[in-house]
C-alpha cells in the first residue's frame, strides 16, 4: 500500500534539540524535578554506598550487576589490559607540552582502533560478535587511565608509571597519576567519583558518540568523538571553570559582592544549572558528601567553604528558577583535595564516562541505522550564477 503521508513543509525545530527524543535506550534515567538518576533501575545513591566502579561499569554495559564470579573475570580482565602499546607512548612523547590533556586522550584513544582493528561485518545471527564486542569494553575501560597517566608525567619530561596489578581501577589510576599507593579513603573517593560520573542519558558526548557509532564506524572513533564533545566548557570542562571562580573570589567574605555582581551583569555561574535538573544535582548531593568526608579528616578547605557559601546565597535567586548546583560545582574541589592538577578534572571524566558511552554504543549496534535529522533551511533561493567581470 502506497504511503500517502505529507511531510510538514517546516518540520518541528528545538534549538539544540531540546526535548526531541532521539534514541530509545535501557542505560540510565533521570528526574530532572525531583533530582534523582538511576543506572539500570538503581538509584545512584546506593550504587554510591555499596558498589564500586567496576561493578557499575559491568551493570551499565549489560544490564544487570554481575555475579560474584562474573566480577572477579571482570576485574581480572581490566587489571591485565592496562598497558599500551610503546608505539602509543611513542606517539604521545611527540604531542607538545602543551597539549591539553582531553585532547591527548582523544587523540591516543583514536589511535588505539589501529592497533585493535574491529569487524565491520555482521555475524550468522545479524549482530557483532560478542566476544569482540567485550574486548571493546575491557580494552578501552582499562586503557584510558594508562593514557591520562602517562601523559600527566610525560608532559613534564616524566616516564609514565606502570599500571599495578594488585591495585583495583580507581587505586591504581590514582597510583599512576601520582606515584602514590592511595589511602583507602582515597580509594574509595576516587571510585564513588567514578561512579557518579559513569552515565548520564542523552547528554552531547553520548549524543556524538552514538552519531559516528550510527554509520559503523570503529568503537575507538566513536568514543573518541565522545571525548571531544566533552572537551567543550559548556558539557564535562565546566568543572576547570569553577574551581578558577572559587580562586578568583578568594574568600567567603567576597562570595555574596561576586555573586551580585554576576546577577547584575546577567552572567552565568559555573557548575550552577542544567538542562535536565530543576534541583539540586544529586551527583553534586554525593561529591559534596565526598567534600564533608575529606574536610573532617584533612581540615577545613577555603575552597568548599567559598563553593557552600555561593550555594546558599544562590538558593534565595538563583535556586528559585531552578538553578541549582550541577555534578561540576563540587567535583573539582574534591579533585584538587587529592592533589591531582585542574586539567585533569574533565580527563578523569572521560575515564568514569566511557563505561556509559559504550552501554550506549552497545544499544546502538542493535539499531543497525544511521542518524540523518532534516534540517529547515533559511538561505537565499532562485538566485543565478554571476560571472566574475559582472560581479560588483
Amino acid at each position: 500500500m502506497a504511503d500517502n503521508t505529507i511531510e510538514p513543509q517546516f518540520p518541528c525545530y528545538s534549538e539544540g534539540l531540546a526535548g526531541i527524543p532521539v534514541a530509545e535506550s535501557a542505560v540510565s534515567s533521570v528526574d530532572g524535578k525531583r533530582g534523582y538518576l538511576e543506572y539500570r533501575g538503581i538509584d545512584i545513591e546506593q550504587l554510591a554506598e555499596h558498589s564500586s566502579f567496576e561493578e557499575t561499569a559491568w551493570l551499565l554495559l549489560y544490564g544487570d550487576l554481575p555475579t560474584a564470579d562474573q566480577l572477579v573475570t571482570f576485574e581480572d580482565e581490566l587489571r591485565h589490559h592496562r598497558r599500551v602499546k610503546f608505539r602509543i607512548r611513542d606517539m604521545m612523547k611527540c604531542f607538545p607540552e602543551s597539549a591539553h590533556p582531553m585532547d591527548s586522550l582523544q587523540a591516543t584513544v583514536a589511535a588505539l582502533g589501529m592497533f585493535y582493528p574491529f569487524p565491520k561485518s555482521l555475524d550468522a545471527d545479524g549482530g557483532l560478535d560478542a566476544k569482540k564486542v567485550h574486548e571493546v569494553f575491557v580494552n578501552l575501560i582499562a586503557k584510558m587511565p594508562t593514557l591520562v597517566a602517562a601523559h600527566a608525567r610525560m608532559r613534564h619530561g616524566d616516564d609514565p608509571i606502570a599500571p599495578r596489578d594488585d591495585l583495583s581501577h580507581a587505586a591504581n589510576f590514582y597510583y599512576m597519576l601520582t606515584g602514590n599507593e592511595p589511602y583507602e579513603l582515597t580509594t574509595r573517593i576516587m571510585d564513588v567519583a567514578l561512579i557518579v560520573h559513569a552515565e548520564h542519558t542523552m547528554n552531547a558526548s553520548t549524543f556524538s558518540t552514538l552519531v559516528v557509532a550510527s554509520s559503523h564506524a570503529d568503537p575507538y572513533t566513536a568514543i573518541s568523538a565522545g571525548i571531544g564533545s566533552l572537551s567543550g566548557p559548556l558539557h564535562g570542562g565546566a568543572n576547570e571553570d569553577v574551581l578558577n571562580m572559587l580562586d578568583e573570589i578568594g574568600s567567603v567574605e567576597n562570595a555574596e559582592s561576586y555573586l551580585q555582581g554576576k546577577l547584575d551583569r546577567k552572567e552565568k555561574i559555573p557548575g550552577l544549572g542544567h538542562r535536565v535538573y530543576k534541583t539540586k544535582d544529586p551527583r553534586a548531593v554525593l561529591l559534596q558528601k565526598l567534600n564533608e568526608t575529606l574536610t573532617e579528616k584533612m581540615g577545613v578547605d577555603p575552597t568548599y567553604e567559598i563553593a557552600h557559601r555561593i550555594e546558599e546565597l544562590s538558593k534565595e535567586t538563583l535556586g528559585k528558577k531552578g538553578i541549582c548546583p550541577n555534578v561540576d560545582f563540587y567535583s573539582g574541589i574534591v579533585y584538587r583535595k587529592l592533589g591531582i592538577p585542574t586539567d585533569l578534572f574533565t580527563p578523569i571524566f572521560a575515564v568514569a564516562r566511557v563505561a556509559g558511552w559504550l552501554a550506549h554504543w552497545r544499544e546502538q549496534l542493535g539499531v543497525g541505522r544511521i542518524y540523518r535529522p532534516k534540517q529547515i533551511y533559511v538561505g537565499k533561493n532562485g538566485h543565478s550564477y554571476v560571472h566574475m567581470d559582472e560581479r560588483i
